[in-house]
């Protein structure tokens, strides 16, 4: 039966609604006006359907989490379809399942499943394309150029997945994969991403691919492929946006009920960046990360079993999230062998983030991978390194301590009291701003809220503004950070109450010293440091040294100063605008924090006790208060009159701190970890306690 709730267009005008296949065409009228008009049209219809058919799924509701891995056969690793195997592809999904897995994205690698062949002539005259013996079989699936045999092949593992309740997310363009670039022979050397010819099979192959399996029931979602971003370097936002949306809305017309998957890493805020969140947001359904600390920039100073290091997944998921306006999915994660960290060390890390992750709602984690390939001889095994011993399980079925971590972990989601975890309690919105490097200051500013006690959500200067009692404008850089409506939108917000905190590297506003009531008398390049110290107007004592490419010569007036250079020139103060308060920062904090190694070490300065600052209002109205910076807290409403409490240890020794608990709370049951006794808590380290509080006046 056909569900017509919204689909209001059916039940006022009688539409006569048609689908015609596309007959092949030359490559040389398969020109740029013809793909965009397919694309629209591909677009307009599948957001129709996607209406009319759309359903709930684990990946796009709120507060679900799913326990998953990135699967290779055990035997073969890419040559899985090649070296077909299906004794030994059972054998790994029974112990993955016992093992508490409950998703694995698999990857019909693209030669495989495609293996067209351009048939040549004399002095290189193109014939035809074909298989490597013949012409292409006259099926539908031949026509498009697809191995029946591999089709087949995936059925079975499809098969097998359900019969030990496994769940697969499908890479459908699968042309790179751990340090190879795979597509068919017929397509080698083209832009892959660009080439008209390149996008023509691409199209067939997902309308063939999706076309025979969306009905099958153990497929959870479609994924565009592994890391497609890779397969070109392409030269803006926009050809990225046209091959997203060909596949998007192909894959949509043929099977609206199915979240469609980024699947892909490294994408940005920056409005000219070729590959960006927001043209992801609007061509899938679901973002994703593959927050690895070796690969990430800033993300790998410090121990695996840390914080940095832990945070970086949810901390860039969240990003991509919040800016997109999308469900973002922690779909790879994991240790890049042991040269960067022991297996204890690694069952930590995967401890820690498990927690962390669906505290932050990041829906998921599938780590990277399965199995180890380190007895596989041949590309990409034979050259990429860190490739070798990344599984969960070896090559001879022994169980490495990590995927313990996934059983203990899965065991826990299935025993609680509720389905889906409520979301968090935010107090701030994050902007980040043009000009700056916006991952760092992104990361940086997780970290220090974290520290500080308080959550946010991040957005992009220029989106609708969201309402909050506190904005971070943080690390700002450049002649315009801001446009003038945006920062008038901003002081508004101020004007009626809000908390405004704003940090400069190098920025120009469009108006700063009215807001602030401030004169900046001189902007000169700095030489040497920058010396912090605090007035007492802090709550502790606070001074360091640090990084400014600017020295901003200010006569604070009537602001207040919290922080002074030796001259006694201000470098962090506040005033009144309004019914609000503007905080200023005249050096880049979170671009520092993030680019200093050591930043977060014991030792290191506390510069948390800045975000404490601006935020200490706020800080005070949670449940739950305490004042370790290595133990982040989340607090989320289960009713009215009860609150889930999350407190996770990032440190790898275990801690002991005392807790504030608001007036008129008490705790109630431990979901998970060392009950707190009376206002002592104790968690084990990189551990977690999960503990509900009530309101004693219900």
């Amino acid at each position: 039966m056909i569900n017509t709730k919204n689909c209001h267009v059916l039940k006022n005008k009688p539409y006569n609604i048609q689908i015609h296949t596309i007959t092949p065409i030359k490559m040389k009228q398969f020109q740029k006006q013809s793909i965009m008009i397919t694309i629209a049209v591909l677009l307009m219809f599948a957001g129709f359907l996607n209406q009319c058919f759309g359903q709930s799924n684990v990946l796009t509701t709120p507060g679900s989490f799913s326990i998953g891995v990135n699967y290779w056969a055990s035997h073969a690793g890419t040559h899985t379809w090649r070296d077909w195997r299906p004794d030994v592809i059972e054998a790994d999904f029974k112990q993955l399942s016992e093992n508490g897995i409950k998703v694995l994205r698999v990857f019909p690698l693209w030669p495989d499943f495609q293996p067209i062949h351009q048939i040549y002539a004399g002095e290189g005259e193109k014939k035809y394309i074909g298989f490597k013996d013949g012409p292409l079989p006259q099926t539908p699936e031949g026509l498009n150029g697809m191995s029946e045999e591999q089709l087949q092949h995936f059925k079975t593992m499809a098969d097998l997945a359900s019969k030990y309740k496994l769940k697969l997310v499908v890479g459908l363009i699968t042309g790179w994969m751990s340090g190879q670039l795979y597509v068919p022979p017929a397509l080698e050397g083209k832009n892959i991403l660009t080439d008209p010819e390149s996008l023509y099979w691409q199209q067939k192959f997902v309308s063939t691919f999706v076309g025979r399996f969306k009905n099958h029931q153990a497929i959870l979602a479609w994924d565009f492929g592994n890391e497609c971003n890779v397969m070109e370097k392409v030269k803006n936002f926009q050809q990225a946006y046209v091959w997203s949306a060909l596949l998007s809305g192909t894959i949509k017309s043929i099977d609206p009920s199915r979240p469609l998957v980024s699947g892909m890493h490294s994408l940005s805020a920056a409005n000219n960046a070729p590959w960006r969140i927001i043209d992801q947001a609007a061509t899938t359904d679901v973002l994703t990360t593959h927050p690895y600390s070796l690969w990430t920039p800033y993300a790998s100073y410090d121990g695996i079993n840390t914080m940095r290091t832990i945070l970086h997944g949810a901390a860039e998921t969240r990003m991509y999230g919040d800016i997109g306006g999308k469900p973002a999915l922690l779909e790879e994660t994991g240790v890049m062998g042991p040269m960067t960290g022991g297996e204890n060390e690694k069952s930590a890390f995967a401890r820690t983030a498990l927690f962390t992750n669906w505290a932050y709602d990041c829906r998921g984690t599938f780590w990277w991978c399965a199995y180890d390939q380190l007895k596989l001889n041949y590309p990409p095994y034979d050259y990429a390194s860190v490739e070798a011993e990344l599984g969960l399980i070896k090559e001879d079925r022994t169980t490495k301590p990590v995927i313990k971590e996934f059983k203990k972990f899965s065991e826990f989601l299935g025993k609680l009291p509720f389905e889906t975890l409520p979301q968090r309690k935010t107090e701030a919105v994050c902007i980040l701003t043009e000009g700056q490097d916006s991952w760092p200051v992104a990361y940086a500013s997780f970290i220090l809220a974290k520290q500080a006690g308080f959550d946010f959500t991040y957005q992009k200067a220029g989106q609708e503004l969201k309402d909050a009692p506190l904005y971070l404008l943080p690390s700002i850089k450049g002649i315009d950070p801001v446009f003038k409506d945006y920062w008038s939108k901003l002081l508004e917000k101020v004007n009626k109450g809000a908390t405004l905190y704003i940090s400069i590297d190098d920025a120009y506003l469009p108006t700063i010293n009215d807001p602030l009531g401030i004169n900046i008398l001189t902007n000169v390049s700095r030489r040497g440091k920058l010396n912090f110290n605090s007035t007492n107007l802090l709550s502790s004592s606070l001074n360091f040294s640090t990084s400014a490419d600017r020295k901003y010569t200010i006569d604070s007036k009537q602001a207040k100063v919290f922080a002074k250079e030796e001259d006694g020139n201000p470098v962090f103060l506040m005033s009144t605008y309004g019914k609000g308060k503007i905080f200023l920062l005249t050096f880049p904090l979170e671009m520092n924090v993030a680019e200093e190694v050591g930043s977060l070490d014991a030792n290191a300065p506390s510069y948390r006790e800045l975000y404490k600052i601006i935020a200490e209002p706020l800080i005070s109205q949670r449940v739950i208060n305490q004042n370790n910076a290595q133990i982040g807290v989340t607090e989320h409403d289960l009713s009215k009159n009860e609150k889930l409490i999350i407190a996770i240890n990032y440190n790898p020794e275990a801690v002991s701190t005392e807790m504030t608990i608001k007036k008129g709370w008490e705790l109630s049951n431990t979901l998970y970890g060392l009950k707190p006794e009376n206002a002592t808590l104790k968690i084990n380290g990189n551990d977690a306690v999960v503990w509900v509080v009530k309101s004693k006046n219900p």
